[in-house]
């Protein structure tokens, strides 16, 4: 069984076909600038060069036509025709409260993804938008919307829900659900097994952090809580995110700049976390380290803040869970970044942490960073969300 993987932007599309067989990758790729001038496909293959194809994608249905033909391409494909595509696995942001589990693609579902479009303005109508292109395109073949906030769906109402009249959720399904699950799903049940952890009891913190980053609990696999909620803006501070802030912060703004709720949401959204902490420096933790190390007093602040804001919630995590069993680093910055793993970690003695100097200076690859004698054990788990799509996929296909 062969799985396309699709995961839509506004202007991009992200795509990997997996083989289910041996879950390996036969193809990988990235259309960009689709409705923008110059857009332009790269597709990659184990043994080929890469193929480039800059052509105008002035929509996502377009952009889907050039990625089948590369995958069938004489010379750069994979496949021999379309219809060895078993099923299509589609990133969705947001079905609401209505779908807390996975599901295969019809009428209804759209429907659900199209009501949503208020609650993930940015990323539901690009992903609807990549459905209804592959149904144009390869007709027949089943879809399947795995959803951002399944996994946070899973959280008990007493950590789910905003302390608000409870009219706003029945009228508008204010609550909390918590985003990047389709990898903190696929990393806390990786760690069961990786950490020799019980499978139905096993106490897992999965520290999602990159530009965006999130944090969850989890026990069994089963959520207790994470970081983000109604949107991505709650939780941690990340690149451009405040994270956590008093709400009356955004009225005070807006009464003292002359601005509207909406602006101060956009001055949060992309223009606040490191970047705005930094004084302006960079939404790149990279960036921002470098200058901290050259003596930057704001770029100093700015990373401290995170790294004491990932402790704080892991101290929080601990305490909702009565304990923890691992503690694992997962995405761009917490696959590689040492610097920062070992700050959060140092926070952690108390837990009995102890941390491998050595093994901690590994980069982008799965490895138990912590000690034999810590007693919580540490360690760094890739994510795949793409991966954890096509078994979902598969699993309803």
């Amino acid at each position: 069984m062969k799985i396309l993987v699709i995961n839509c932007g506004s202007s991009s599309l992200k795509y990997q076909l997996i083989d289910m067989e041996n879950e390996g990758v036969l193809a990988i790729g990235l259309c960009e600038r689709i409705g923008i001038a110059g857009s332009k496909l790269t597709h990659k293959s184990e043994g080929n060069e890469d193929m480039v194809v800059e052509k105008e994608m002035p929509n996502h249905t377009v952009a889907i036509k050039l990625v089948l033909d590369a995958l069938v391409d004489p010379k750069y494909g994979v496949i021999k025709d379309t219809s060895e595509i078993s099923a299509v696995g589609h990133r969705v942001l947001h079905a609401g409260t209505i779908y807390s589990d996975s599901i295969v693609v019809n009428e209804d579902v759209k429907k659900v993804i199209r009501d949503c479009f208020d609650l993930g303005p940015l990323h539901n109508p690009a992903n609807l938008m990549g459905i209804e292109a592959c149904e144009e395109a390869v007709p027949g073949v089943p879809n399947v919307a795995v959803f951002d906030t399944s996994f946070g769906m899973g959280m008990p109402d007493k950590a789910g829900m905003y302390a608000i009249p409870h009219e706003y959720y029945e009228k508008y399904s204010i609550r909390r659900y918590g985003f990047h699950g389709t990898s903190h799903k696929f990393v806390s049940n990786e760690a069961l097994t990786y950490c020799d952890l019980d499978h139905k009891n096993g106490k897992v913190i999965v520290c999602h952090l990159g530009n965006g980053a999130s944090i969850s609990a989890s026990i069994g696999g089963r959520c207790v809580d994470t970081s983000m909620g109604l949107t991505p803006l709650e939780g941690l501070i990340m690149g451009t995110r405040s994270g956590d802030i008093d709400p009356a912060v955004v009225q005070f703004i807006c009464n003292k700049e002359g601005k509207s709720v909406n602006e101060v949401l956009d001055i949060l959204n992309k223009k606040s976390g490191i970047l705005g902490m930094s004084g302006g420096i960079s939404s790149d933790f990279r960036d921002v380290q470098k200058a901290q190390g050259e003596g930057n007093h704001l770029a100093d602040i700015a990373i401290q803040a995170f790294i004491y804001r990932v402790a704080k919630y892991i101290g929080s995590y601990v305490a909702a869970m009565n304990g923890v069993d691992a503690i694992v680093f997962t995405a761009g910055v917490g696959e590689n970044d040492k610097p920062i793993r070992g700050a959060v970690c140092e926070y952690l003695g108390y837990l009995g942490i102890s941390i491998d100097a050595e093994a901690n200076k590994a980069r982008g690859k799965r490895v138990m960073i912590s000690t034999p004698e810590s007693k919580v054990k540490v360690c760094v788990i890739p994510t795949n969300e793409e991966l954890a799509i096509a078994r979902e996929t598969k699993a309803l296909v």
